[in-house]
């Protein structure tokens, strides 16, 4: 256990020098755009350390406070206390020209921002920091990163956990310690610019009623409509947009809003249109037809396929079980061996070409091991390859005594204790690239998160994305792509979250997924000219929540000239759901991959 001190004075670094403001928030549910705050905490510290500043306060939210055996907090003690309004400036004082610190800042924030914008305000946040992402990059060795976890781990006492004041107390002290963790290893910052790409601007629309059938193609000459095709409308029509489009829906068509060559009929007025739809109908040899024509044909619409149907996996009231690995399909799971002379190792590779560090890091993991892909609390070892002594880390990684070895080290390594302590993920599955795992059931209301980080580069910027894909490996409506200007798909089961600057998770909510819904696609996309052999390796790792161990982790390299790159999918076979760890990559920018997946591109 780390004991923490009461004051970090971090003033005269730099790059960890900040003003700021720790805060927590009970809330009466989980979404910001409909949920309310119950009651708030702010701290305020100076970069000496010192506090500067609190306050706290309960929140009238003039509706139901939702879950109280959670936070406790009952319609009778809330009964006159402020409404969000009236405290707002007194919240917004602390927080301006202060980095917001939070345990899932990311949730604070967007409730925060939320609020704010109903009371007319604007948040005044330039910068927020997870201490989730935090802890991440420390990797302590704690069985998760729940609050609980991380004050045993620090030493912070907890005495009354879901409330506002105490929860913020426990963080300061935390984050003083994880701080002081980030300093010693020198570890830059998760810093993330507000209003992040998550924006509440960004909110989604509602949601779309999903079509009950799969598509069965285009419309052929002189064929009737079949119930699950994909239709799509431009300019001007005699019969108003909004009727057309709900008598389509109600006859069974999927109605898009954007033409790709899986679009089964084009309806317009006007077959020489200058739009986009039109424009891409004609180069992709889509059916055209006017209005009268469409109206005709949509009095008969004959039955399509339904999509297949799955039972869902049952909830399960305990943590999930460790998931049982196999090898990439199709090929036949093979046992591994049970000498695992790696297996609680963690290994950091320095130097070397882009290929010998590909290569050593999948030695690490065909040992048992896991393969680091930046400096850590748990790196147990590291790998010195052909000009890796002048990589900026080494004089952290020689001040911090960890054992440097040459590359021949990975041929014949001696084996680890049996004895020895279980670090930080020792019972995360590594998965080699194309590794596959069956995911077991989570608790009612489980997600599943899957994660993506990478190396810090000044001269990139990488973005994460998900595709919701139905059988045919289509996503059955525009709204099926989350990117950051969609963070959120319209039922809210698949979301974007930023963590930092060099890490974004994807969450999946298995149960609240549509039922054409087969397969999520998880890719990342670079913008600029930099490629993925630039940029080196990304881990992926996947979590059955935010501050829960991981249940697997693969280390994704070898790219060399790609833009984009498949990272890993969750996907159905049977009534099974699998975690897939890809590591595919594409020359390719991430128009060409959106496309691919039937969505058009303005």
């Amino acid at each position: 256990m780390t004991t923490v001190s009461a004051a970090l004075d971090v003033s005269c670094l730099p790059d960890y020098a900040h003003d700021w403001a720790l805060v927590d928030v009970e809330t009466s549910g989980l979404i910001a755009r409909r949920d309310r705050i119950l009651s708030i905490a702010v701290l305020t510290f100076g970069p000496d350390g010192a506090p500067t500043g609190d306050f706290t306060t309960l929140v009238n939210p003039g509706c139901d406070p939702g879950p109280v055996h959670i936070h406790g907090l009952t319609p009778e003690r809330l009964q006159g206390a402020p409404t969000f309004a009236q405290v707002a400036g007194q919240i917004g004082a602390l927080l301006q020209d202060r980095v917001l610190v939070a345990h899932n800042a990311q949730f604070d924030y967007d409730f925060l921002a939320h609020e704010f914008a109903r009371a007319g305000l604007h948040l005044p946040v330039a910068q927020r920091l997870c201490t989730l992402a935090l802890n991440r990059r420390v990797e302590p060795p704690t069985a998760d990163l729940g609050l609980a976890s991380l004050a045993a781990h620090y030493g912070v006492a907890q005495t009354r956990a879901h409330d506002a004041l105490d929860d913020t107390r426990v963080l300061a002290g935390i984050f003083r310690a994880s701080l002081a963790e980030a300093v010693r290893l020198d570890l830059p910052l998760p810093l993330v610019s507000c209003p992040p790409r998550q924006d509440p601007r960004f909110a989604p629309k509602l949601p779309k009623t999903p079509c009950a059938y799969r598509n069965p193609g285009r419309l052929k000459p002189g064929n009737p409509l079949v119930q699950g095709m994909k239709i799509a409308v431009t300019g001007e029509t005699e019969v108003a947009r909004a009727e057309l489009v709900a008598r389509s829906v109600a006859s069974g068509l999927n109605v898009m809003t954007s033409v790709s060559r899986h679009t089964g009929v084009l309806v317009t007025n006007d077959a020489n249109a200058p739009s986009a739809k039109a424009r891409r109908a004609v180069a992709e040899g889509v059916t055209v037809l006017d209005e009268h024509a469409f109206l005709t044909l949509l009095a008969d619409v004959r039955p399509g396929t339904p999509h297949e149907k799955h039972a869902p996996q049952a909830p399960v009231a305990a943590q999930p079980p460790a998931a049982v690995p196999r090898q990439a399909e199709p090929r036949q799971a093979e046992p591994r061996p049970a000498a695992k002379p790696f297996g609680r190792r963690r290994v950091l590779v320095l130097g070397g070409t882009h290929e010998e560090a590909a290569a050593s890091r999948a030695r690490v993991v065909e040992m048992g091991g896991a393969a680091a892909i930046n400096l850590s609390a748990s790196v147990t070892d590291i790998v010195l390859l052909p000009g890796g002594e002048g990589d900026r880390r080494m004089v952290r990684i020689t001040s911090l005594g960890l054992p440097v070895h040459d590359p021949a080290w990975l041929g014949t390594p001696a084996p680890e204790p049996v004895d020895s302590p279980l670090g930080a993920g020792a019972s995360t599955e590594v998965l080699p690239r194309g590794g596959v795992l069956d995911l077991p059931a989570l608790p009612t209301a489980g997600r599943w998160h899957v994660g993506a980080s990478w190396a810090r580069r000044t001269d990139c910027e990488i973005d994460v994305v998900a595709f919701v894909l139905d059988e045919d490996e289509q996503v059955s409506c525009d709204e099926d792509f989350v990117f950051y200007g969609a963070p959120e798909s319209p039922d809210g089961s698949v979301r974007l979250l930023c963590d930092g600057p060099t890490e974004q998770t994807v969450t999946i909510d298995l149960a609240s997924l549509p039922p054409a819904a087969h397969r999520i696609a998880i890719a990342a996309a670079i913008d600029g000219t930099a490629t993925f052999g630039d940029v080196g390796a990304l881990q992926i790792s996947l979590a059955p929540g935010s501050d829960a161990q991981a249940t697997a982790q693969a280390a994704l390299d070898g790219t060399t000239s790609e833009r984009t790159l498949l990272l890993a999918e969750i996907y159905r076979r049977g009534a099974q759901w699998r975690f897939r760890a890809v590591g595919q990559g594409y020359d390719h920018g991430l128009k060409a991959l959106v496309r691919g997946y039937g969505i058009e591109v303005a």
